[in-house]
């Protein structure tokens, strides 16, 4: 199933049942997993390790060397897990020696135009729409969804489960299972559609509501806050995910709407 107009390295390490279309570049430290397809000109270069069932739409490049002028030449990778669909004109750049590899994961969409830089970590189920910039050294977590034209800066943070307007200057840090949008970007409420859609109780969407309005609507600071919550809630998974996010957040967190 390989085009004979496609060019691939020969030692690149191509499974069974792989598509391949013509004009296809594939170049020579390459792995791609069954199933997977690849349309007309798509770019698959250098430390690329591609899964399983991935669909690759044309013009995509994937693998090229980072837009970093500390990058120094060295042996990364871009890391992209079974599943996935990445649309036209995407862009993946390799890791720097910061992580070593810019990782994309399981079941996940980015629509066209989408670029993710060196040294991301995209996590499982997220979905990125068109034109999604993403600066290096960021980490989305599972279920993440971001609106199309949104840009992240360098080393932000965002959580699992969140929902990001599209359009969104993301500067800071975005904690889980939040809802962000307007601008400068804040709090607007907690992702309650998308989590029942995931199987969370009414009790327990309800739990993380009570968390972050005495994190962002009762206008204390962040540490007054995190008390408050450690004090006033019983410990479960998401309380204390909610609570290790903030604290161990490097650029600080996105702001309550109104209390600045």
């Amino acid at each position: 199933m390989i085009q004979p107009l496609a060019y691939i390295h020969p030692q690149a390490k191509i499974a069974e049942n792989v598509v391949i279309d013509p004009f296809v570049t594939i170049h020579k430290d390459v792995v791609i997993g069954e199933g997977t397809w690849i349309g007309s000109n798509a770019t698959i270069m250098n430390g690329a390790r591609i899964g399983k069932n991935c669909r690759i739409f044309p013009g995509a490049v994937i693998s090229a060397v980072p837009q970093d002028l500390k990058f120094g030449g060295e042996d990364t990778l871009v890391v992209i897990g079974d599943n996935t669909t990445i649309r036209e004109c995407v862009t993946i750049n390799r890791g720097t020696s910061d992580r070593k590899e810019t990782r994309v994961g399981n079941n996940v969409l980015l629509m066209a135009y989408t670029h993710i830089a060196h040294d991301c970590v995209v996590g499982n189920n997220c979905i990125l729409a068109n034109g999604v910039q993403l600066a290096g050294h960021i980490t989305v977590d599972d279920f993440a969804i971001i609106g199309g034209m949104s840009a992240v800066h360098q080393f932000v943070s965002i959580g699992a489960h969140v929902m990001i307007s599209g359009g969104s200057l993301v500067r800071k840090d975005v904690p889980p299972y939040t809802k962000a949008g307007r601008e400068p970007l804040s709090y607007v409420g907690i992702n309650s559609v998308g989590l029942r859609r995931r199987g969370f109780s009414s009790e327990k969407i309800n739990e993380i509501q009570d968390i972050y309005r005495v994190l962002f609507l009762k206008n204390s600071n962040t540490t007054k806050a995190l008390d408050l919550v450690e004090a006033g809630f019983k410990p479960t998974e998401e309380r204390d995910e909610i609570i290790n996010f903030i604290r161990n957040s490097n650029r600080g967190v996105m702001k309550g709407f109104g209390n600045g």
